[in-house]
């Protein structure tokens, strides 16, 4: 029991530490669940309506391999078709970022060891980060079963919809537990908690639309078992074991490694270096740049395997023309301009450029993760300026988000005419990405701003984006009043590739932006760097 003393006292103080990270988060989850399902019901109230409109549409196996089975042409069904996977991944990432941030952040900072020299033991730095993790995703589960109850949906699939979530951010939280042991930094963890979500998705997606031989897979893979509770239809609350069979295997298995390894470093040990910096790192962008490979390496296969899983629905969206609840439902998310196929195209368009905002944040971030490391200091002994190491980091941010978008919009205009000849072109689908930009710039200047500014609450900006997203694409259809609505970015976006682009909300979006920005740099230029 030594090594568990302690734990309540880190508790406490990883929730003082993440008091709006969290609360906000668990908000946009549930708005995100209850808003496209009260969205939905409107347009199909009846289950009879939902056997006839899109039900039919929902079984096609592109979409299958998108966002997974319908367990049932019911209306409570339908209504939160797309949100059980999406939101199971946005729970699993939660998961990620709230036990990362509370373990292997920590020892990367030194903080860990200047509380590890006090009466705490080994583990409760651990099981307190396990702890809260674990009661971020129960209560975003639990919340949004209770909002989709609240509704009038039927109760046990509601519940069976909470536990889907729950099944996959209790899964990753014993994956994190594992991997902030095995990798020596917070870009290492993240980089194998990613990638076994990605490994997930994918083995998810071949057992859905495949062949029936290849059905089994979903079992080897926690967003698998997501499609499997089926919610509103045969609602298996027996997969949460499976979730709970991981938490408690991972959180088991990190406590031995955590036992077997120095603190501070990692069971896979950090390479050496060459002896000789080459001429990229001899400056700052430079630097963070070549720190930035790996996730732009990630981000553009990502980007790539998404581009064309979109560009081959187009064939498919024409079908969608028959059914004027159906056009209407994408025209309150995309908008009214244009062919089916544009709408379809702009609505999906909006949803990836909110995730490469994230990655924005996450590049901006660095910013204040190098300054507590000591990275950042080692620089600035150089004759570096500070302006310089900041500019850097935002630049490579805003610099990847275009390549991101850019790379999205050319594989749509490459793949969709190969499956409809509706299609949009390629320089209108690369129009299309790349009008998201403004928005995304925003976001990613809220984050550099609070980086700059006041780094101890930089992680909001994560939740900043959560909401931005919710509001802005969701606002609209659940009724938000329009002022609302009018504070996300998101719902400032041109409604491209049918419509006409908005010059002026591109200037003002791209101006606030680089207000922002320059309010951050001379924010960080005059106070103390850690």
């Amino acid at each position: 029991m030594n090594s568990l003393v302690g734990t309540g006292e880190l508790l406490r103080l990883a929730w003082r530490r993440d008091r709006i990270l969290v609360p906000a988060s668990v908000i946009g989850l549930v708005l995100l669940a209850v808003g496209s399902a009260q969205a939905t019901l409107d347009l199909y109230p009846t289950d009879q309506a939902a056997a006839t409109g899109l039900a039919g549409i929902l079984t096609n196996p592109a979409i299958v391999a998108m966002y997974g089975p319908l367990p049932s042409q019911s209306a409570d069904a339908l209504a939160v078709f797309k949100t059980v996977m999406m939101g199971a991944f946005f729970v699993s990432v939660l998961a990620l970022v709230v036990v990362r941030r509370h373990t292997r952040t920590e020892e990367e900072e030194g903080r860990l060891e200047l509380v590890g020299a006090a009466a705490v033991g080994r583990w409760a730095p651990l099981a307190a980060a396990v702890a809260l993790a674990t009661a971020s995703v129960l209560a975003a589960s639990g919340l949004a079963a209770g909002g989709l109850a609240a509704l009038g949906l039927d109760p046990m699939g509601s519940l069976a919809f909470g536990v889907a979530w729950a099944t996959a951010g209790l899964a990753m939280v014993g994956v994190a537990a594992v991997a902030v042991q095995v990798a020596s930094t917070t870009r290492g963890a993240g980089g194998l908690c990613f990638g076994f979500l990605g490994a997930s998705y994918a083995l998810r997606a071949i057992g859905d639309s495949g062949s029936a031989s290849a059905h089994a897979l979903v079992w080897l893979s926690p967003l698998g078992w997501v499609g499997r509770v089926e919610a509103y239809g045969a609602n298996r609350l027996w997969v949460l074991l499976l979730g709970v069979f991981v938490w408690v295997v991972g959180t088991g298995l990190a406590l031995v490694l955590l036992q077997r390894r120095d603190l501070g470093a990692g069971l896979i040990p950090q390479r050496a270096g060459p002896a000789r910096a080459g001429a990229l790192l001899s400056t700052p962008t430079g630097l963070v740049t070549r720190l930035a490979t790996g996730t732009l390496i990630g981000w553009t296969v990502g980007l790539v395997i998404g581009g064309v899983a979109i560009g081959s629905l187009l064939g498919s969206v024409g079908e969608l023309t028959s059914n004027s609840a159906v056009s209407d439902m994408l025209e309150r998310l995309g908008g009214s301009a244009g062919t089916v196929e544009d709408i379809f195209l702009a609505t999906e368009t909006a949803f990836i450029s909110a995730a490469v905002a994230g990655a924005g944040i996450a590049l901006v971030l660095r910013l204040v993760a190098a300054e507590r490391t000591g990275l950042g200091e080692s620089v600035l002994t150089t004759p570096t300026p500070r302006i310089r190491w900041y500019a850097a980091h935002v630049g490579v941010a805003v610099a990847l988000t275009t390549v991101l978008m850019a790379v999205l919009g050319v594989t749509v205009g490459l793949v969709g005419p190969l499956a409809s000849d509706a299609a949009p072109s390629l320089g209108a689908t690369l129009g299309a990405a790349l009008a998201t930009l403004p928005a995304v710039w925003l976001v990613v200047a809220l984050a550099a701003v609070l980086a700059g500014a006041a780094p101890r609450f930089a992680p909001v900006s994560w939740a900043l984006l959560l909401l931005s997203f919710v509001v802005g694409e969701l606002g609209r259809t659940i009724g938000l009043p329009q002022w609302v609505t009018d504070l996300s970015p998101f719902a400032h976006l041109s409604q491209l590739p049918g419509g006409d682009f908005e010059a002026l909300s591109a200037l003002v979006l791209t101006a606030i932006a680089m207000a922002l920005v320059a309010a951050g740099a001379a924010a960080y230029r005059q106070r103390d760097v850690a």
